[in-house]
């Protein structure tokens, strides 16, 4: 079973990696490619469900914590040592904190640089 210290840091990891998925200008123009996508059949429903989930900071944040749970749980050999629904309430765990810590981020005052 993952540790507290460890669902701490993958929390703060699963939060920058949400930051960057739908923040972040380093990939804006991955982002601008795919609203373009969007625009050319705005009536479809799957691509109005591709949009809301990489401009939702909690539906992408919910899916960037499973994989970075995933991938961690994998690299480190811990997949097998607790039954599925105890990295099903691990996942919840690291996608609440990150829900958090993303909600913190969007109440602060935005600072001019």
């Amino acid at each position: 079973m993952t540790t507290i210290v460890e669902l701490i840091i993958l929390a703060f990891a699963a939060y920058r990696a949400t930051q960057l998925a739908v923040h972040d200008t380093l990939l804006d123009p991955a982002r601008d490619r795919i609203f373009a996508w969007q625009e050319r059949r705005p009536e479809s429903r799957l691509r109005e469900f591709v949009i809301t989930l990489i401009s939702c900071t909690y539906c992408m944040g919910w899916w960037i914590s499973g994989a970075i749970l995933a991938t961690y749980l994998l690299a480190t050999g811990s997949w097998d040592t607790a039954p599925a629904l105890v990295h099903g309430i691990e996942w919840l765990a690291v996608a609440g904190a990150q829900a958090l810590l993303n909600r913190w981020d969007d109440t602060r005052p935005v600072s001019e640089v």
